[in-house]
């Protein structure tokens, strides 16, 4: 997964691209499950995952209303269109995204 920083998601909302953005924090034991889980599906599907420290960006976590790591947030054109804090599995989040283009 390639690291993405405030500016990269600014980018992204202003351009009004679609993206899989993955926010952890490093210390977090979820969040390195579900961070290999995602290297999985990103290997299975060849869809690109970014990932961001949110550590690092309270003010994003505070614009996309993020509640807890580890989350998952599709943005379609721009917008959030969906958001994923429980990642169960692998099979459950590869049905997600195969919605998601």
């Amino acid at each position: 997964m390639k690291e993405w920083t405030k500016q990269d998601i600014h980018e992204a909302i202003e351009k009004k691209e679609s993206a899989i953005i993955y926010f952890y924090t490093p210390l977090c034991g979820t969040c390195q499950v579900a961070g290999r889980m995602l290297d999985v599906i990103e290997d299975m599907t060849g869809k690109t995952i970014y990932q961001a420290d949110l550590n690092y960006l309270p003010d994003i976590a505070e614009l996309f209303k993020i509640e807890s790591v580890p989350c998952l947030l599709l943005l379609n054109r721009g917008c959030v269109s969906k958001k994923i804090y429980a990642f169960r599995s692998i099979p459950y989040l590869l049905e997600i995204l195969k919605e998601y283009s």
